[in-house]
């Protein structure tokens, strides 16, 4: 490895250990469906979110919120003190397409007609309300 690669995977890193996040990789729904989930909690403070997603619906709903709950206790492991009311939001929650299954299902006169079994990846990133406001 060069240095100059060396050097900004350590800033990456570094950057890295400032966020809390978590990752929920290969989800079996499809990302348009997820993320019908993710906008409703998105920014919003993560007590509230997980209200939100406590009493939607939606079964992406179940996942997310233990996701939400994942972040939060790697929040809580790396600052090492218990999360309060008001002072965690989500900083940032995407959706990314995963992979594909395809298969075909049979269709009239010999044809056959392909189904895609899609699935997602699912980024949540915590940050305190107070950091923003000390930039």
């Amino acid at each position: 490895m060069s240095a100059r690669k060396r050097i900004s995977a350590e800033k990456r890193k570094e950057a890295r250990k400032e966020v809390s996040l978590a990752i929920l990789r290969n989800v079996p729904t499809s990302p348009r469906k997820m993320r019908y989930v993710v906008d409703l909690v998105r920014g919003m403070e993560v007590f509230k979110a997980l209200g939100v997603l406590k009493y939607s619906n939606k079964e992406a709903a179940a996942r997310v919120e233990k996701l939400l709950l994942s972040a939060i206790s790697n929040w809580e492991q790396k600052n090492e003190r218990k999360a309060e009311t008001g002072e965690l939001y989500i900083k940032t929650i995407s959706v990314d397409g995963g992979s594909m299954l395809k298969r075909l299902r049979p269709a009239p006169q010999g044809r056959g007609h392909r189904i895609r079994k899609r699935s997602n990846h699912v980024t949540l990133v915590v940050d305190t309300i107070n950091s923003e406001k000390n930039n």
